[in-house]
């Protein structure tokens, strides 16, 4: 099996999903932070492909998600910019497999060259919403 190289967000339940799949599949995945990695315009664009710059992005990012950055009005230099600034914007997982690079858990190339199929029926990529909780107060 090829040395899977996982850029994820510490602590993402989506993520984590995605790397158990992997595990379990028998593929050797090193973790890393996409957060805290060092990130130029060069090393990044890689990941993306021939994808439209909309789909680089996290559309679960706050500044996605209530407007702050409108991502079908950048172009490619400006997707980058904004996201060496905040990798939060950064569609993840980053996934590379020697030279082949991917953005997303979807289908493509990184996931071809390990031969995974994803199940249509199940939605690795959008982040589960945490269940909401009800706090309990003891009444004495």
């Amino acid at each position: 099996m090829a040395e899977l190289i996982f850029y994820e967000k510490p602590g993402c339940v989506g993520n984590q999903r995605q790397k158990k799949l992997l595990l379990e599949l028998g593929h050797r995945v090193e973790v890393r932070d996409l957060i805290n990695e060092y990130w130029t315009a060069e090393r990044l664009r890689p990941f993306f492909g021939n994808q439209p710059v909309a789909q680089w992005f996290n559309d679960s990012a706050h500044k996605v998600k209530d407007g702050t950055i409108n991502i079908h009005a950048v172009d490619a230099e400006q997707a980058l910019k904004l996201m060496l600034e905040e990798p939060m914007l950064i569609r993840r997982p980053l996934m590379q497999v020697g030279e082949i690079r991917q953005a997303g858990f979807v289908p493509g190339p990184v996931l071809d060259a390990l031969e995974v199929s994803l199940d249509p029926e199940k939605d690795l990529q959008t982040c589960p919403m945490p269940e909401p909780t009800t706090i309990c107060h003891e009444v004495k």
